[in-house]
């Protein structure tokens, strides 16, 4: 468990949090939320040990891990993509190196009644045991695992790290981070740079990690998907819920329905009390009267309601200038960077009045067609036809970075405004949250969040009827992309979006476009009726599989008659003795369990257990985590040998 304990820290003068008090236990799944700049980033710092607080403290059991991820940093390796995961085990290096000495001690040592030999045998056997509960045994298999669940391809692991973009760098230092199994796992904005597939892998791995799991996140459904518990910060304060985000979101209304209620209650008593002492303040017959509702309001304790941001965005797009009927369309075709080919035959006709998505893994294509479209990538194969009187609004995926950052927030949108617009570029930034002294700074000091407002503020003076939006979500809050999917769904032009959050996406889009493995698929209907029908298809290409092995187990049976009576002996005994080797792990898991229930049901009495009694109660929830990684690396090897 990690106690946080009356912290307080301020930033520019006012509190960003005051005397803050909560407990994060051993399997929490917990989400912050906040508004942008309410310090939820900061508080995962504090906790991690990045930060220390002004005043207040962390405290946490002793032997307790803690592993963070910001949301974004420079990693620094020289090495490949496997060798970089591998240095997760850095910690297993070093044991194994003890391992080693203490091997070689010990077959030095004849002394084998003295006390220190006993010692030295103690330690081999914990070393051992530490190195086993942390993976020791199949390193290679556990990087490999977390990489291609993260969207990596075999082929990529002897590629160097400085080769992907920092994207994929960061989904390295993620698997790194997962590797270590810490006690703790803090994530902040762990989805931004992983695409559907891996953000789903994600969900799966940390809803059954075995340890507490912290996260930030503004993906609704990533959340929902994962947390049983909400901590809300607002005004310095926090509020605790036990419920997932959807949860929370209908029960903080509630909360601050009642807390306004309670308000208008309470001030209602106050006027009557009041123009009671008013009317009879000078009455010497109602004195006790009148003393006694003074001394009422002196005690009465104001009730208070929660602080609620009213800011937000508000805009809409202009009407879509006319189009034709057909406003991209593509024949066979295709783009290559040097040897690698992205995509090939490609065939799409988009209409006028479309909501499309471009969804799949990072690296497939998807901004590449889209630059296609918006004339940015001019050298490629096949055709493109843009639509007759297509006018293009383009939301870059690195758009926030392309704004001039020497210029101010009023010279940037002053540059594009023309005729009627430009007396009302400052109501049009007020609208995108940017007031009176924000319009005078300069781009290069914005927060990510502002200058995404700024370059959707640039979109909506850019006449079209077609807009590409690329990843137009990131660094937008939760009620910035409600505002945003709805000024999209009123849109009367056609919109083409690549996007990975699928909470954004449900409702907006009516096609989606697939890019998987040089190829582009169309799929009618909404995003999570295509991610239900991916799930089919992968079962049908599992049947496939299947039918495949069983077409082959056919034509080997024919040969296997002509196998020896020894060789069919030796392959029973293999699988007899894979099975039991399964057979004994889930024994020993079941032992474990009872054990871990029983200590359990003591620390439930509430009394209070020596410090050995703690430590023993940790490592058997490491080693029961441990034996269940053995038992699927059991299960797998008697299911491939079978």
């Amino acid at each position: 468990m990690i106690a946080i304990n009356n912290l307080s820290v301020q930033f520019t003068g006012t509190n960003l949090f005051d005397h803050v008090t909560f407990n994060v236990n051993d399997r929490d799944r917990i989400g912050l939320v906040g508004k942008n700049g309410a310090g939820k980033s900061t508080l995962l710092k504090i906790i991690a040990g990045w930060q220390e607080p002004e005043s207040g403290t962390i405290v946490r059991a002793a032997g307790q891990t803690v592993g963070y991820l910001p949301q974004e940093m420079i990693p620094e390796a020289a090495g490949t993509i496997i060798q970089e995961a591998l240095t997760a085990f850095s910690v297993i290096d070093t044991l194994e190196r003890q391992l080693d000495l203490l091997t070689q001690q010990i077959s030095d040592r004849t002394d084998y009644e003295n006390d220190s030999y006993a010692n030295l045998l103690n330690k081999h056997t914990e070393v051992t045991e530490q190195i086993a509960m942390m993976g020791g045994s199949n390193r290679q298999e556990q990087a490999e695992k977390i990489l291609l669940g993260l969207g990596f391809r075999r082929s990529d692991f002897t590629r160097l790290l400085v080769e992907f973009s920092g994207g994929w760098q960061m989904r390295v230092e993620l698997a790194k981070l997962l590797l270590r199994r810490p006690d703790f796992l803090l994530l902040d904005e762990p989805t931004n740079h992983l695409d559907i597939e891996s953000i789903q892998w994600l969900e799966s791995f940390l809803s059954s990690y075995a340890g507490a799991v912290l996260l930030v996140s503004h993906d609704r459904t990533f959340l929902d998907n994962i947390t049983s518990r909400t901590i809300e910060i607002t005004a310095g304060r926090i509020y605790d819920y036990r419920c997932s985000y959807s949860d929370y979101v209908v029960q903080m209304q509630e909360r601050r329905a009642s807390q306004m209620a309670q308000l208008n209650s309470q001030q209602r008593q106050v006027a009557q009390i009041e123009a009671f002492i008013e009317r009879f303040r000078y009455k010497a017959t109602k004195s006790k009267q009148v003393q006694s509702r003074i001394k009422m309001l002196d005690r009465m304790e104001e009730v208070k309601v929660d602080e609620v941001s009213t800011e937000s965005i508000h805009f809409s797009f202009p009407p879509a200038p006319h189009s034709g009927k057909i406003v991209v369309e593509t024949e066979g075709l295709g783009k290559a960077y040097g040897s690698k080919q992205v995509f090939d035959g490609v065939d799409m006709r988009i209409l006028a009045g479309s909501k499309v998505a471009f969804v799949g893994r990072n690296g497939e294509g998807k901004s590449t067609l889209a630059k296609i479209i918006v004339g940015e990538i001019a050298d490629y194969t096949g055709v493109y036809k843009p639509g007759h009187q297509v006018q293009i609004g383009y939301y870059a995926q690195n758009q926030a970075a392309m704004l001039d950052g020497e210029k101010t927030v009023f010279q940037t949108i002053d540059d594009i405004a023309v005729g009627d617009i430009r007396p009302k570029i400052r109501n049009i930034l007020g609208s995108f949250l940017f007031d009176e002294d924000d319009i005078e700074k300069k781009v290069k000091v914005l927060s990510g969040g502002e200058k995404a407002r700024l370059a959707l503020a640039k979109l909506l003076l850019t006449q079209s009827n077609l807009l590409v939006l690329d990843e137009p979500t990131n660094h937008l809050d939760m009620n910035s992309k409600d505002i945003l999917k709805n000024a999209l769904l009123q849109y009367d032009g056609t919109l083409i979006v690549v996007s990975h959050d699928r909470d954004f996406l449900q409702g907006l889009t009516d096609t989606l476009y697939e890019f998987r493995e040089g190829g582009v698929h169309e799929f009618k209907g909404d995003i999570f009726e295509f991610l239900e029908y991916r799930k089919i298809e992968h079962l049908k290409e599992l049947d496939a599989a299947k039918s495949s092995v069983q077409a082959q187990s056919t034509a080997m049976s024919k040969n296997s008659r002509k196998m020896s009576y020894e060789q069919a002996k030796e392959r029973e005994r293999e699988l007899r003795k894979l099975r039991n080797a399964v057979d004994r792990i889930e024994n020993e898991i079941a032992s474990l369990e009872a054990q871990i229930a029983d200590q359990e049901a003591i620390l439930a009495s509430g009394e209070p257990q020596s410090p050995d009694f703690y430590t023993g109660y940790e490592l058997l929830k490491k080693q029961l985590d441990q034996k269940m990684l053995d038992w699927e690396v059991a299960v797998e090897q008697a299911e491939r040998s079978e």
